[in-house]
């Protein structure tokens, strides 16, 4: 399979048309549903597929964010055989209080896992819990990059932005 054939798939599967209203309060005539992507396990099977060989080598774990992080990397795990942690916005205050759960992050190098990357605003709150829990952390990788901004405010925190496909490739599968 080819990255522009995956795109397509991508696209046909999660690009909505109607009326929606965004977290900003603006009203839009499509949206873009990434869970539609996840909630199918064959089209996510591809997506882990074709992210593995971008896993960094020296990896020892992956980090998928709450929520559409933790499929993604469930799926990518099977691919590379690397354990995984799942990593909350907060740490949830009852059972084992933990913020990631799954695999030990302490003083290992963990690479971040996330669906879709616009601001990369969760990744750099995400990734400060994770270096606070002794993560080494140098890298995120994601499904799609909007490329709204996200890859520089990452490096600005140290963090170098991964991603198997970028906003681009989807408006090229969708002419």
């Amino acid at each position: 399979m080819t990255l522009p054939d995956l795109a397509r798939r991508i696209h046909a599967a999660s690009h909505l048309t109607g009326q929606f209203t965004l977290r900003s309060g603006r009203t839009a005539t499509e949206y873009f549903d990434k869970y539609r992507f996840e909630g199918d396990p064959v089209l996510l099977d591809d997506v882990a597929r074709e992210m593995a060989p971008l896993v960094p080598s020296g990896t020892e774990v992956l980090a998928g964010l709450e929520m559409g992080g933790i499929p993604v990397v469930t799926a990518l795990g099977r691919h590379t055989g690397l354990p995984c942690a799942f990593v909350r916005k907060q740490a949830k205050p009852y059972g084992t209080c933990r913020l990631a759960e799954g695999a030990d992050v302490e003083g290992r190098r963990v690479l971040v896992v996330e669906d879709v990357v616009t601001s990369g605003g969760q990744i750099v709150l995400s990734t400060k819990d994770l270096r606070g829990l002794g993560a080494q952390v140098h890298e995120a990788l994601c499904v799609i990059d909007r490329e709204q901004g996200g890859a520089d405010a990452l490096a600005a925190e140290g963090i170098g932005l991964l991603s198997l496909l970028t906003a681009a490739d989807l408006r090229a599968a969708a002419a």
